[in-house]
């Protein structure tokens, strides 16, 4: 049944003994962006996909791009190599349809409308939630594709030390480390790391005509990232307990750039939670949260002729509370009633004509089972002070065999608030711009193996009233639309010390735009992409490979700058010198693939990565 499962899941979340008729043990990994409650991850009606610490050093992950790469539907385009830009499109949609979380608070700029997803340290990540499709009805504005949620290390136990070192190509150093543990109710988590390297040439672009990054500078573009995490908590009693947590990043950036636009940048961003968590009567969970995130971008010009000198700044500062009720007053039924307020702010040297905005999201939701049969729904409302109120909702069905295998059924709603650069850029914004609003429609199909599990998806979105460039009125509009059929299967089998991964996504993202551009393709989304895990165990030897095939797209709406399909083949090993030291070897673009996600960006070649880990 369904609801046993959750509540079984809050109670082992909470330290909390269960009621007599849902007294049922969970051992599946828990997973809570999907519905915002705990339950496990081949029971929810979601599509979802989980990243956790293990997966993240066994395959040696080097970014948040990197490890998100091949996931089914999602595509990444990057704007040269490290700490350049990256944009993810979930599902087709675009870069800035995906909500991102980390620990639960809402993060990215509100002027550019996305997350910096390469400037977060994956050094200091314990799991990365990726809940495809519209969860606008539980989060609000942008999970039009979905919900990316990043948990940092949470720690707990007995105390235990960690720290690694490593280098590699294009003069790459890396170090990190920290420490963990707690009591028997208590519970931290500090880490801190340093990743630097040269980087390569970022992007091969022409001045005249204008095209790629608009200048040729041959020159290699570097990159620093310095992180530092903490998390701490601490259970009062059987009844109530406490959460912070705090992720920070200090980027430098080189890229190549004008004397007006910059070459080089300077980022920070900040995240700050705090969530407390309370029971007072058995069937009722009460949390409380609050959260602040400031991303800065600050950008500087430099050459052997110019000193450096200071260009633009941006800085979006973002203040978020929430309330949410979890009541399980009926057997196999839970409700949820929630509350979320969020404050926008920005400054720098851009003046624009309203420089804040608020937001308050008032939603619910229904988990329930009646026999085999699964059902979820949820409905929001969104009061937001420039342009009112914005009504979403969700409703899904499930359907459980008796062999294991379960069909499902989704219908839902979503939309995009315009952002502040949408609104009010000076002599560019358009202050009467509506929201981006989505319909999809999705059909699934889930199972498990004797020694795994697969899942099938297949899925519609439409989206209507997307801004574009009116060139009528030299100004944003709500003039463009869109048209996204998918197709998604992946499967996981564990056959004694092997380990097999696939994943295929078929993808038809049309532009529906009125003009000459209908019936195109939205550009960067390739129509086809797959991704194959190999991992084999010894006794201290490890190995694997990763290969991830991508079709050809266009870079333009227009479909006339093509980029060829490629191929990456990825390389892996380790060896256990004893049970807390490893060293491990990363071979990427194994066959020297020269490829491009967008029109001039250069991507990196061969390259060899080692690391020293140490960690009891």
């Amino acid at each position: 049944m369904r609801i046993p499962l959750v509540a079984a899941a809050l109670s082992l979340s909470f330290g909390l003994p269960l009621h007599a008729d849902t007294q049922t043990v969970i051992l599946d990994p828990l997973v809570v962006t999907a519905t915002r409650t705990p339950e496990p991850e081949d029971r929810t009606l979601a599509s979802v996909s989980v990243i956790d610490r293990e997966e993240i050093e066994r395959r040696q992950f080097r970014s948040v791009p990197d490890a998100l790469r091949g996931l089914p539907g999602v595509t990444i385009s990057g704007s040269g190599g490290a700490g350049q830009p990256a944009s993810l499109f979930l599902r087709g949609t675009n870069a800035g349809h995906v909500l991102v979380l980390i620990d639960g608070v809402k993060v990215g700029s509100a002027t550019l409308g996305t997350a910096p997803l390469q400037d977060l340290p994956i050094a200091q990540i314990e799991r990365i939630e990726v809940v495809r499709g519209p969860r606008s009805s539980l989060y609000g504005s942008e999970a039009i594709g979905g919900v990316i949620q990043i948990f940092t290390r949470r720690g707990g136990g007995a105390l235990r030390p960690r720290f690694s070192v490593g280098a590699g190509s294009f003069d790459t150093a890396s170090v990190a480390g920290g420490i963990s543990g707690g009591g028997e109710r208590g519970w931290f988590d500090v880490g801190a790391n340093m990743e630097q390297t040269d980087g390569i040439n970022a992007c091969d672009g022409r001045a005249f005509p204008f095209a790629g990054c608009g200048v040729d500078q041959p020159d290699r573009d570097g990159y620093r990232n310095l992180g530092v995490s903490a998390r701490a908590g601490y259970e009062f009693s059987d009844r109530a307990k406490v959460d912070f947590s705090l992720l920070t990043s200090d980027n430098r950036t080189d890229f190549d750039g004008s004397i007006f636009a910059g070459n080089l940048s300077r980022s920070e961003q900040q995240v700050f939670g705090v969530e407390g968590t309370l029971r007072p009567l058995d069937p009722w969970t009460l949390t409380l949260s609050a959260g602040r995130s400031q991303d800065t971008y600050r950008a500087f010009y430099s050459d052997a002729f110019v000193p450096e000198r200071f260009v633009d700044s941006f800085e979006t500062e973002r203040d978020s509370f929430g309330i949410q009720n979890d009541l399980a007053l009926i057997p196999e039924q839970l409700f949820t009633l929630g509350l979320d307020y969020q404050v926008d702010r920005i400054s720098g040297t851009v003046d624009y004509t309203d420089d804040s905005r608020s937001n308050t999201g008032v939603y619910g939701q229904y988990l329930g089972s009646i026999g085999a049969n699964e059902l979820a729904a949820s409905l929001r409302y969104d009061d937001y002070q420039q342009f009112g109120g914005q009504t979403t909702g969700n409703v899904a069905w499930g359907y459980l065999f008796d062999q294991g295998i379960r069909v499902s059924l989704s219908y839902g709603t979503a939309f995009k608030a315009p952002t502040f650069n949408d609104l009010y850029y000076p002599g560019f914004g358009n202050p009467d711009l509506s929201p981006e609003e989505s319909a999809s429609l999705e059909l699934g199909l889930t199972g498990a193996l004797p020694l795994g599990r697969w899942e099938l998806s297949l899925y519609e979105t439409d989206i209507d009233d997307l801004i574009a460039f009116d060139s009528v009125t030299y100004a944003p509009a709500n003039i463009a639309s869109a048209r996204i059929r998918g197709f998604e299967a992946s499967g996981l089998l564990s056959i004694r010390e092997w380990d097999f991964g696939a994943s295929l996504t078929l993808l038809d993202p049309e532009n529906r735009s009125n003009g000459p551009n209908q019936g195109n393709l939205l550009p960067r989304r390739p129509e086809q992409m797959v991704q194959l895990d190999l991992d084999r165990r010894f006794e201290r030897w490890s190995a694997g490979l990763s290969l991830y095939v991508a079709g050809r797209t266009f870079d333009d709406l227009a479909n006339s700058e093509r980029l060829d399909g490629y191929t990456l083949l990825g390389l892996r090993a380790e060896y256990a010198f004893t049970p807390a030291v490893r060293i491990q070897g990363r071979l990427e673009n194994a066959l020297d693939e020269d490829y491009q996600t967008a029109y001039l960006f250069n991507q990196p070649g061969r390259a060899f990565y080692l690391t020293l880990r140490y960690e009891p």
